[in-house]
């Protein structure tokens, strides 16, 4: 449960890789979990900047860094010790970082060719039904444009072939596991939806 927005939120680890995206601690995986894991953290993405949440602790304790988009690193004004990254780059993990173009300029689909899967920040989320959609139009600035942005691309990363992938992260709805593929195609060829409202 994200302490701020009262909604249960997703985060990932790579156990091989040492490296954590979008943390968020909690009672169950606290900082000390990491140490007994067979890689400790090397490295914290985040598929955009309102997803620090628990970064600061894991470079505390491990002396990682900490990657955003370089376009949200505007969002680091208290101290915290973010590095940019550019759309194309590839991260620890490795992870490639591929630009969503839409809702933020940060927003951000890493794509994990080891683990055959994308993760996404807020462009794709999942509600309570197990539809793959968008955030609330509440939450958009200019809802049609950030949806057509969106559908854009999804659509480029399903079409690109040095991507192929079959899961998708969410930071918003869980793991979609195999069908991540199959449902974002069904979310394209649907011309889009609201997987959830406020």
């Amino acid at each position: 449960m994200h302490p701020r927005i009262h909604f249960v939120v997703d985060s990932y680890w790579l156990d091989d890789e040492g490296v954590a995206i979008d943390p968020l601690l909690d009672a169950d995986v606290t900082v000390g979990w990491f140490a007994g894991r067979p890689r400790e953290p090397v490295a914290v993405l985040l598929s955009n900047r309102h997803h620090y949440r628990s970064s600061g602790e894991l470079r505390d304790r491990f002396g990682c860094a900490v990657r955003c988009s370089a376009a949200g690193l505007h969002e680091f004004t208290h101290g915290e010790r973010v590095e940019g990254f550019a759309f194309g780059e590839q991260l620890p993990g490795p992870a490639l970082a591929c630009e969503v173009g839409a809702l933020c300029p940060d927003e951000t689909a890493l794509y994990l060719p080891r683990q055959e899967a994308i993760v996404f920040a807020d462009a794709v989320v999942r509600g309570r039904t197990g539809v793959l959609g968008f955030v609330d139009d509440a939450l958009m600035d200019d809802p049609e444009r950030t949806k057509a942005g969106i559908l854009a691309s999804c659509r480029r990363l399903l079409e690109d072939p040095a991507l192929p992938f079959r899961h998708l992260l969410l930071a918003h709805g869980g793991p979609v596991m195999d069908e991540g593929r199959a449902l974002l195609e069904d979310l394209v060829g649907a011309g889009g939806r609201t997987a959830f409202e406020l």
